[in-house]
């Protein structure tokens, strides 16, 4: 069985399920959760931090993974980050056995070129690059999760190995593709609130709003908004009753 990393705190239902994006880890939500009074899940996707790696990545096999991985019981209510918000809505389909009342995407990457993906292919089809130094090895765990020089970064999403630091994100998550955005939204079985940083050059509030007019921008923010502003984006739960 896989085995994903999960940390559960706090108490009050529906609890709160949180996802963070490609290459990052569940830190990220460290001081969003806090400000959520309600029982908080946070894992570590596969494939990224102390989490284990799967034999083949797709959207569907991250969120089997991570149902597999939830406690027994009750409705929860999703936000997720990135691809983290990808996973929310794949969870919101009703296809994997979770009650799911709400979610919340955040800074979700909805229009994707052909070089875009060919770079992740690229990417994906590599080895883990092994750094000199730990130094080295955090400045690039920043820069492939869009966290330099806003937060620092994660212990366990560095690994020491033979001649030095990689980073412990398995390079072969790159390898996603483009997610269905429209028929994500489509089949989604709550309500859903899409969000991103007036400043996210990943996920344009003008893209976002394509696909629902309501979607909200927030304002002065960027990509990890929930790193760079939690209140703002932990005020938008409200909408769920959270």
């Amino acid at each position: 069985m896989d085995t994903l990393n999960m940390r559960i705190g706090g108490k009050g239902e529906p609890a709160v399920l949180l996802l963070h994006g490609l290459g990052a880890t569940g830190a990220v939500w460290n001081h969003f959760a806090v400000q959520v009074d309600r029982r908080v899940l946070v894992p570590d996707l596969p494939g990224h931090g102390p989490s284990a790696p799967l034999p083949h990545y797709s959207f569907a096999t991250l969120a089997e993974a991570v149902a597999r991985a939830l406690p027994d019981g009750g409705p929860l209510i999703v936000a997720g980050h990135s691809l983290g918000g990808v996973l929310a809505l794949e969870l919101a389909s009703g296809r994997y056995g979770v009650e799911v009342d709400g979610v919340l995407a955040v800074g979700v990457k909805v229009e994707w070129s052909q070089d875009d993906l060919n770079r992740a292919a690229s990417f994906a089809a590599k080895p883990p690059r092994v750094f000199a130094t730990r130094v080295d090895a955090e400045q690039a765990y920043l820069k492939v999760s869009g966290l330099l020089g806003i937060a620092p970064a994660d212990p366990a999403g560095l690994r020491e190995t033979e001649g030095g630091w990689r980073l412990a994100m398995d390079p072969a998550a790159f390898g996603l593709g483009a997610p269905d955005m429209p028929a994500l939204l489509a089949g989604a079985r709550c309500p859903v609130v899409l969000a991103a940083g007036e400043n996210d050059p990943m996920s344009r509030p003008e893209q976002l709003r394509a696909l629902d007019p309501g979607a909200v921008t927030l304002a002065g923010l960027g990509h990890n908004a929930h790193v760079e502003d939690p209140a703002a984006v932990r005020a938008l739960l409200e909408r769920f009753g959270v």
